[in-house]
């Protein structure tokens, strides 16, 4: 395990190996959560939601029916938080 310098603006930037690890990439969020004696723990901040707001995403009333295509792209922005 290595060491992380803090900055003097309180910063601490984590190295590519520990992005990598967690699975985060450019823009997406860490979640930090603090522990006892001083520990912290940290994870990929990943979005979550309900079954039923996929299908949601899925009504269309008066309208003819979606491809396969079309409800993967639906789906896949549901899971991903966008409408």
């Amino acid at each position: 395990m290595g060491a992380l310098t803090v900055t003097a603006k309180g910063q601490v930037t984590l190295r590519k190996d520990l992005l990598k690890h967690l699975g985060v990439r450019p823009g997406e969020q860490i979640e930090v959560e603090t522990l006892p004696d001083g520990r912290v723990e940290i994870r990929a901040a990943r979005p979550c939601g309900k079954m039923a707001d996929v299908f949601d995403l899925l009504k269309r009333e008066n309208a003819p029916s979606l491809s396969i295509e079309e409800m993967n792209e639906i789906a896949a922005r549901g899971w991903a938080g966008k409408r």
